[in-house]
């Protein structure tokens, strides 16, 4: 065709058989050929691994991109029913998303490579019902190899697994989806089924998928799925599944849950999961087949890999749970170069320390394997492990900025003798681990002796003579210094709020520059400190908390408004060793500022905290304090929220029966629910109850006979309510048709509600009635 009559699009590139036209001659004249409109099967080694399926119709693309968008619109709650649409909203997300999985059908592969719908294919994962995700995941098998080396369908496996774990445990417990009856298809096996044949699929090629940048992660939530994993302080291990990374890119695609759903938790708790001891074999199958297959050495190279070392992490937590980490040559005695096999031999003298352990250390993805081996090695092991290690080593390991974590982690284990002993040892390093930020590893003793309950006044002493504070008088700065992680000397060096600015031309000009840190923020490491502090036994937990009560209002208004100094509040009143007196006297302390407390986004949320510790009579005067307040309260955008829990126009009222309900919310609150024999008073925005309204009588609503001082008093919102909507005589009516005498019934709740919905849909007329509908 001449170049003229070209027509315009992609360029379509020749064969090496079609660039030589004496061949392409050749290939028509043989007869065995066949017709020319026949295209033979593309080889295998031809196919595009971006695309191993094949590309993805551009129309079905934007079909797709369309989904994207109304999912992310019902996920992200942004969507509202139009109001031309009679078609129940649960009913419509139904057969938008049969249509999507109708065009689905088939092309399963094809989406999950496609780098623009494999995202989609995540989203509509999670709305999945059992039956679909069962279909879905039958399309994949057979290409499960393919797709978990796959850049953009790892990721979907992934989250298949994570998703699939609510079905299997539905399965355990032997609620299976119905198929429908269908002669011309095979038998759909469930997923639990399903899952166990993907581990059979993937078995002769795992040892080479932990090593592959793709699979890697994929195989972290198939372990996870098959043996679900408790770690010691650390209840869901999603540090296993994604890497910082992935989850800022995940955290950009908006909030992935089911439309179906009203439900905003995050999914399932991993270690709250029934799954089928099959699972567990399967599992452990795979952690007999590393070991089996793959030598020492490789072992060891599998712990410094970045991509492998977290799969060898779920290994060892599954050979730990099985108890088959103490048998010689297991994976812990081989990363631990034949630790456990020396230690069960009758010898008094320690191993000579490995260069290959001691590089783990150090090294910023290893070290995280070192303290899975430091948590989960046998006591005998602990024991040869801390003294080879660990003990000598300890004021430069603590300084370390990776090889911290792990002594922070062995602290853990430590008894009282070896605890002992390295409070000894790092007596003169605490402050230069403070400077540096490295408070970890003092975290952690405090902790320790916690649990143990010794050495407390000793770890105390190490907080002190690391911030400086020598002398008993000082310590009332204990929690500044600590919040900021400066010495009182470097603390009272820093300026104040006051002397960061100064006036000029009549403006506040900072002397700190725009983009420079406040010396002052309170930082996690410190309030960290704090709260292991105060966890501790009378009288060490004291001294926080006195160093607390000697803050000034403003001071602890401050601290209550920062995310991160607020927990400090909250441990206190957490705290079971914290007295009882010192808890009440933190909330008394606010009385007379809590519309200041609460004003705040943080605040607020400690002004709850403080009101559901408080008792009745404490109750009652924190509301009587916020009274002359309750405008500007009200007017709070963040105070408006606290300011409904308080119920002041039912304390200005009727006080016996807000105390009432005050005891009443408290022994709920508190486990203690008693039997009661009337209605509790709602809220303001709720209707009034029956035990709420007051008997009316003839002379009583006579506005004749009111006295002036009941004039006077502020009207009760229901009140006003009934006056201006309905009238004197509506409000006869709604209080039973006929004047209600002291003793008579009182009008029922279904009575009131049909008051106020004549009063929302009809306006009111001059006279109080409301008005009728004029005829056209």
């Amino acid at each position: 065709m001449p170049k003229e009559l070209r027509k315009r699009g992609k360029k379509r590139r020749k064969s090496q058989k079609e660039d030589s036209p004496a061949e392409n001659v050749q290939e028509h004249e043989e007869p065995s050929e066949g017709p020319s409109w026949i295209i033979s099967a593309r080889q295998p080694e031809d196919v595009n691994p971006e695309v191993p399926f094949g590309y993805v119709d551009p129309d079905i693309k934007a079909y797709f991109r369309t989904v994207d968008d109304q999912m992310r619109a019902w996920q992200g709650e942004e969507h509202t029913q139009d109001e031309n649409i009679d078609l129940d909203p649960n009913e419509a997300k139904r057969l938008f998303f049969v249509a999507a999985l109708n065009e689905m059908s088939g092309k399963e592969k094809q989406l999950a490579t496609d780098p623009e719908c494999s995202v989609v294919l995540e989203r509509v994962l999670y709305s999945m019902d059992d039956f679909v995700r069962r279909v879905f995941i039958d399309s994949l098998c057979g290409s499960f190899e393919v797709l978990l080396k796959h850049r953009f369908a790892s990721h979907v496996c992934q989250t298949f697994f994570s998703v699939a774990v609510d079905t299997v445990s539905r399965e355990t417990r032997g609620i299976v989806a119905e198929v429908p009856e269908s002669s011309d298809r095979g038998e759909l096996r469930t997923l639990t089924q399903l899952i166990l044949d993907i581990c059979d699929e993937i078995r002769p090629t795992f040892t080479s998928l932990i090593m592959d940048p793709f699979a890697s992660h994929v195989l972290r939530s198939l372990l996870l799925l098959l043996f679900p994993i408790a770690l010691p302080g650390d209840p869901i291990p999603q540090k296993f599944v994604r890497s910082k990374k992935s989850m800022a890119w995940k955290a950009k695609q908006g909030a992935m849950k089911s439309v179906f759903s009203n439900e905003k938790g995050k999914g399932s708790e991993t270690q709250n999961v029934t799954v089928p001891s099959q699972f567990r074999d399967s599992a452990v199958r795979f952690m007999r087949d590393i070991r089996e297959q793959v030598s020492a050495n490789e072992i060891r190279a599998l712990a410094a890999n970045k991509v492998a070392s977290p799969v060898l992490q779920l290994l060892l937590e599954i050979e730990a749970e099985v108890g088959e980490e103490a048998s010689p040559d297991s994976l812990m005695d081989r990363v631990l170069v034949g630790m456990v096999t020396s230690s069960q031999m009758a010898t008094d003298t320690l191993p000579e320390p490995s260069d290959f352990l001691v590089t783990l250390l150090r090294d910023p993805t290893s070290s995280h394997l070192l303290e899975t081996l430091v948590s989960r090695c046998p006591d005998h092991v602990f024991v040869q492990l801390w003294s080879t290690y660990f003990q000598g080593k300890l004021q430069r390991l603590a300084l370390h900025p990776v090889a911290n974590f792990v002594v922070s982690k062995a602290v853990e284990r430590l008894d009282s003798n070896q605890l002992k002993h390295a409070l000894e040892e790092l007596s003169s390093s605490w402050n230069k681990a403070i400077q540096s930020s490295r408070t970890g590893v003092l975290r952690s003793l405090i902790d320790r002796s916690k649990v143990l309950g010794c050495h407390e006044k000793d770890v105390c002493e190490a907080v002190f003579t690391g911030f400086g504070l020598f002398v008993p008088e000082s310590r009332t700065k204990l929690v500044p210094c600590v919040l900021v992680l400066k010495s009182l000397e470097e603390y009272e060096a820093l300026p104040s709020a006051g002397d960061e600015s100064q006036e000029v031309n009549g403006r506040k000009k900072s002397h700190r520059k725009k983009d420079a840190p406040n010396p002052r923020e309170p930082t996690v490491q410190g309030a960290l400190v704090l709260q292991s502090l105060l966890k501790l036994p009378e009288p060490h937990c004291l001294t926080v908390v006195d160093s607390i009560a000697s803050l000034t209002v403003q001071d602890l208004l401050t601290l209550s408004h920062n995310a991160t100094s607020s927990r400090v509040l909250d441990a206190i009143l957490e705290s079971p060793t914290v007295p009882f007196k010192s808890k009440r006297r933190l909330v008394m302390s606010m009385i007379g500022h809590y519309h200041e407390l609460v004003d705040d986004r943080i605040g607020s949320r400690v002004g709850d905290r403080f009101w559901a510790f408080a008792d009745p009579y404490l109750r009652e005067k924190i509301v009587r304090s916020i009274v002359p307040q309750e405008q500007s309260l009200a007017a709070s955008y963040y105070g408006k929220f606290f300011a409904r829990n308080l119920n002041i126009h039912l304390l200005k009222r009727r006080p016996d029966e807000w105390r009432q309900l005050q005891s009443n919310s408290k022994a709920t609150a508190n486990g203690e629910i008693a039997e009661q024999t009337g209605a509790l008073a709602p809220t303001s925005s709720q209707l009034p109850s029956v035990a709420s309204l007051p008997a009316v009588d003839k002379e009583a609503s006579s506005p004749t006979r009111r006295s002036r001082k009941k004039r006077d008093l502020p009207a009760d919102e229901i009140d006003v309510l009934f006056d201006t909507a309905l009238g004197h005589k509506i409000k006869k009516a709604a209080v039973g048709q006929k004047p209600v005498a002291q003793g008579k019934q009182i009008p029922t709740d279904l009575q009131i509600q049909d008051v106020l919905e004549a009063v929302r849909v009809a306006p009111s007329g001059d006279d109080g009635h409301p008005a009728k509908r004029r005829k056209r």
